[in-house]
């Protein structure tokens, strides 16, 4: 089972397979010197010449010794591949995640991700270190022993040679039903490790919702159709197995058969022993090939996931430096599947030293924005710009060199203090960070929990939710960026925090370009621009007070939430 794909994921370690299958042909000579050296001994005791025992006995230490180094040379060979193997695609993998940069990886999750790029790779480095050169090992080995015996006695061995192709016929035919039971295979233990993150992820609220018991069933549920699948590869693992020995064996036997009625036909008794031991040998490659045929299968099926990542679309970037100016939307039409618009005609335009918003309800298109001018995204239709400069021109390194993020989800590492700003700016100094925390009003906290050597637990979580959030603020703060982009950063935190936000946005407006996601409108009042998506489209624009003259879109969310929070207020 070959698969082109896959084999042009090797490219620069395919000479290793090459000599990992020429060492196996050169131990398969080997054993048939040391087979050769037994038969001789057999001659010349039959003949009674015990006095010249040493010339094969000597042919048979060579033999032996040639075929230890040989056996050695090779394993580290295979070792040599499956560590370079498992280095490249590592290496390609991550620097793929890493074009992509912001965007997705389509609709594969984190944990399915994970094991892709863990386990994944792991089933790989088998199928190219074992399975390949095995491959071409029993393609050709069966063929050098025909061309050897055929001279001893052709009858046999082309017997031999013709029951050989029964094995890979065989392979075929268990190949076709085992591709479909190792996919599902796949996707059963990659749909359990997701669950299973999930579950860990989402413990507490399992807990607080007392659903962690029907959690558990679930997962009881994903783990025996795993179990069922799991049994049904034995099975067929099993039934392959079964069938090639008894094609080996038969065949074996059946070379046996020829070898001795050659003998009883007046072929020297010594080669009739060679036919004999040698007979096995042209089917061992191939059942070999056959016990690793189920580490190919879950090897390719692996394989596909990992060039399903490799394949996916990457934002296109050019080589031109950036230079100042307005970022902008200009006539953007955008949609992820190339038939529901997610936004139409978009044009907003945000100015150096201005603080401008976006807002509109869930679903409006804002997210869509946010990943357009992160980079994320690239429109369908009309240009994101910087300056007069369209940002797919622009290098990578330096769109981002001028640009900050602080999102609702933003990732604290689980590092120190000082590492996670190390991140975002290598040459920060320690007053630059102690500058950023005490504009978040973090610097008093900090102190007192150990210093900028406190340890962070992954994503924060040894801190509070509006902690995390003015931390990673202060990161943005001290990376000195030309642009800062808040998406929803004020989300789910509590009012102090919300605050030390909105008045650091403030300040920034003074000096950057500020661009603010928000669904709380009073966080937005202060704008220079609001521009009000519905439906995928600007419906309006302006100042905060301009809007609320118009009496549009914007007055009555307006309105609407400033009830509803005297409502809470007073109840």
């Amino acid at each position: 089972m070959l698969d082109k794909k896959l084999l042009a994921l090797i490219q620069g370690q395919r000479i290793y397979i090459v000599y990992t299958v020429l060492l196996n042909l050169a131990g398969l000579l080997a054993n048939l010197a040391i087979t050769a050296g037994i038969c001789w001994i057999f001659s010349q005791v039959i003949a009674g010449d015990v006095a010249r025992l040493w010339q094969p006995l000597i042919l048979m230490a060579v033999g032996i010794a040639a075929r230890f180094v040989l056996t050695v040379k090779a394993g580290g060979l295979k070792t040599r591949l499956g560590s370079a193997v498992k280095a490249d695609l590592r290496r390609r993998t991550y620097d793929k995640i890493l074009r992509l940069g912001v965007r997705s990886t389509g609709e594969m999750s984190m944990a399915g991700l994970t094991q892709v790029t863990m386990e994944g790779i792991e089933q790989l480095d088998l199928y190219y270190s074992t399975y390949l050169p095995q491959f071409f090992y029993a393609m050709i080995a069966p063929v050098v022993l025909f061309l050897i015996c055929v001279w001893l006695d052709w009858p046999t061995a082309l017997v031999l040679l013709c029951c050989v192709p029964l094995i890979p016929l065989s392979i075929v035919a268990v190949s076709k039903y085992a591709k479909k039971i190792f996919a599902k295979y796949w996707g059963k233990y990659t749909s359990m490790g997701d669950g299973f993150l999930d579950s860990v992820q989402g413990l507490k609220e399992l807990k607080i919702f007392q659903a962690d018991a029907a959690r558990n069933d679930r997962m009881n549920g994903q783990a025996e159709d795993f179990r069922r699948i799991t049994m049904k590869v034995l099975v067929m693992q099993l039934a392959s197995t079964t069938i090639m020995d008894l094609i080996a064996y038969g065949g074996a036997g059946l070379g046996v058969c020829l070898a001795i009625r050659a003998a009883l036909h007046g072929t020297n008794p010594a080669v009739c022993l060679f036919l004999i031991l040698v007979a096995v040998e042209f089917f061992l490659p191939l059942r070999a090939l056959g016990s690793a045929f189920h580490v190919a299968m879950n090897g390719a099926s692996a394989g596909q996931k990992i060039i399903q990542l490799l394949n996916q679309e990457e934002p296109e970037w050019g080589d031109r430096e950036p230079e100042s100016g307005s970022l902008a939307l200009d006539h953007v039409t955008f949609s992820y599947d190339g038939q529901r618009r997610v936004l139409t005609d978009v044009s907003m335009v945000f100015p150096p030293k201005t603080l401008t918003a976006i807002v509109g309800e869930s679903g409006a298109g804002k997210s869509t924005v946010v990943s357009l001018l992160s980079g994320g995204l690239r429109a369908g239709t009309g240009r994101v710009l910087l300056g007069d400069a369209p940002v797919d021109t622009l290098s990578r390194e330096g769109y981002y060199r001028r640009l900050a993020v602080v999102s609702y989800n933003t990732y604290i590492f689980n590092d120190t203090v000082r590492a996670n700003f190390q991140l975002a700016c290598p040459q920060v100094g320690e007053e630059a960070i102690w500058d950023a925390l005490a504009r978040v009003r973090l610097d008093g906290f900090i102190r007192q929990a150990g210093g900028l050597d406190k340890i962070i637990s992954e994503d924060g979580a040894n801190i509070s939710g509006g902690q995390k959030q003015r931390l990673a603020l202060a990161i943005a703060l001290a990376a000195d960026r030309d642009i800062y982009l808040f998406d929803e950063a004020t989300s789910n935190i509590d009012v102090d925090s919300e605050g030390v936000i909105m008045d650091n946005v403030a300040k920034l407006a003074r000096e950057k370009t500020v661009i603010l996601i928000s669904h709380r409108l009073a966080n937005v009042v202060d704008a220079g621009c609001i521009y009000m998506l519905a439906d995928g489209a600007v419906a309006e624009s302006g100042t905060h007070g301009e809007l609320m003259e118009r009496g549009g879109v914007y007055a009555r969310m307006y309105r609407a939430q400033r009830e509803l929070e005297e409502v809470n207020v007073h109840g």
